[in-house]
């Protein structure tokens, strides 16, 4: 049996990259504005497609944000996972994915304009760094490491506390990142019960080099 999907033809490519230039004009929009009021004829003239191209992807522009989003969350997640690999410990899991999310306002900025934007209703998402984290708080309870709270408690206090930091770092670009990243890490880790001077030495290590 086949392993993968046979390669695609001249017309699915040509028709994948209309619907990704249509999503990518949607990030643009939504990175800069947050404003979803954008004509259909305004996102396919920054996609450079036919209008009428438009709704041979989506259905309304509803969609098109939606999907958008969720590209965003995406890539966000993956870009996370690549740096987690080989940590175990769920702890620094938490903590390394808080500290190197506020990192990416500087290195992914229209990345983390649209999860300023529209991350808040996504907080428990299926997609993006939200079902990752989630299943690192599950493991943190199940082993010890974390006291038994609800996960899903505990990812709505995560979300909405790394939100927070993401909209301060836009406001303030003179903030200390890293200081202000480890010390919500800190803060984080003794709510979910690791003791102080722990959580103090995991939100401090080295983060893990690039993969």
């Amino acid at each position: 049996m086949p392993t993968s999907a046979p390669p695609l033809n001249r017309f699915e490519r040509r028709r994948a990259e209309t619907r990704r230039a249509l999503v990518r004009a949607a990030r643009q929009i939504l990175a800069e504005t947050g404003d979803t009021s954008a004509s259909i004829q305004v996102i396919a003239e920054r996609a450079d497609v036919g209008f009428g191209s438009f709704y041979n992807h989506f259905e309304s522009k509803v969609e098109l944000f939606d999907a958008a989003v969720v590209d965003a969350l995406e890539e966000f997640g993956q870009a996370i996972d690549e740096r987690l690999r080989g940590t175990d410990d769920p702890a620094e899991l938490v903590a390394v994915g808080l500290r190197l999310s506020l990192r990416m306002v500087d290195s992914h900025p229209e990345l983390m304009q649209v999860l300023r934007h529209r991350g808040l209703g996504h907080v428990h998402s299926d997609t993006g760094l939200a079902p990752r984290a989630l299943r690192d708080l599950e493991r943190g309870v199940a082993s010890g490491r974390f006291v038994a709270v609800d996960p899903t408690v505990a990812l709505s206090a995560l979300g909405g506390s790394l939100l927070s930091l993401v909209e301060l770092r836009f406001a303030r670009p003179e903030l200390d990142a890293d200081d202000a990243a480890s010390g919500l890490a800190e803060m984080v880790l003794r709510m979910l019960g690791v003791p102080p001077d722990d959580a103090r030495d995991v939100a401090r290590r080295p983060l893990p080099d690039p993969a």
